[in-house]
């Protein structure tokens, strides 16, 4: 058996304020398949490091530069079809220097769990589970795994 596979490695980052806010962006529905509001984050290049990652997504994003994330779990599936590994590794921290600005992917708001709840921000696909995941202390991993109907159940380990 193979030990080796193709992988697909993204990072996302909740950014907090002394307010109890977070950083979200506002996707762009002519620029995504999937619109709504997600935690900035994205593609881990070739040969850059998971920090160096996470730090430069959150400034191209947002506008703000983090220091100090913190890894606090992974969330990862399996692509429809192709099966490739799709692993996102999911950092928290409240150490920032900056304004937050929109970028052409997207508008960037602080907003509140409140928020969300009210309806206020309408979440991308899977933002739900990845807020819930986040502010669930005993789960360090999200699982999406397929049913025999092929749906997505996700799963905290």
């Amino acid at each position: 058996m193979a030990r080796d596979s193709q992988v697909i490695l993204t990072n996302m980052c909740l950014v907090e304020n002394d307010q109890g806010q977070f950083v979200m962006q506002i996707r762009s529905p002519e620029r995504y398949a999937w619109d709504g509001a997600a935690l900035p984050g994205g593609h881990v290049e070739n040969k850059e490091s998971l920090h160096a990652s996470v730090v430069r997504e959150i400034f191209e994003e947002t506008g703000l530069t983090i220091s100090n994330p913190e890894l606090v779990g992974v969330k990862h599936f399996h692509t429809r079809g192709d099966g490739i590994r799709y692993l996102v590794f999911l950092y928290r921290t409240a150490e920032f220097t900056g304004e937050i600005q929109s970028s052409e992917e997207g508008e960037v708001v602080w907003v509140s769990r409140e928020d969300i709840a009210s309806g206020k921000v309408e979440l991308a696909d899977s933002m739900g589970d990845m807020l819930d995941f986040y502010f669930e202390e005993n789960a360090s991993e999200l699982f999406y795994e397929r049913d025999a109907d092929d749906i997505l159940q996700r799963v905290f380990l």
